[in-house]
């Protein structure tokens, strides 16, 4: 179980940090370093945690607790996808992707735990 755990970090860290080089090359080509440090700053949403006690909890998903995750600021971003242009859709992308990274952190490995059971 313990080792679980150091996989998820790994995973989740990966997502954040690496990952968004490989959507930065492909949707992004032209200005893909621009898009990807864009998509890097996008981790400032993780601010709103500081008004969490505790900050971080395995065992809560960030989705649905923390004011800038929640489902009504998804729906936001997912528009600034849609319809805004430039730099803007390019946070919007970096935003939805961070909430697709803790939404898998929590459910995916909660249901890989339940299928090890």
């Amino acid at each position: 179980m313990e080792n679980t755990f150091y996989i998820r970090e790994i995973v989740h860290y990966f997502l954040h940090f690496i990952f968004p080089v490989f959507i930065a090359k492909l949707f992004f080509k032209d200005n893909w370093r621009k898009a990807y440090f864009l998509m890097l700053a996008t981790m400032l949403v993780d601010l709103d945690h500081v008004f969490s006690t505790p900050m971080f909890d395995p065992n809560r998903s960030s989705i649905g607790f923390h004011p800038l995750h929640t489902y009504p600021m998804i729906a936001l971003y997912f528009l600034g996808v849609v319809f805004l242009k430039g730099k803007y859709k390019i946070i919007a992308a970096g935003l939805i992707f961070h909430m697709f990274t803790d939404f898998q952190d929590f459910y995916f490995w909660k249901l890989l735990g339940e299928l090890g059971d």
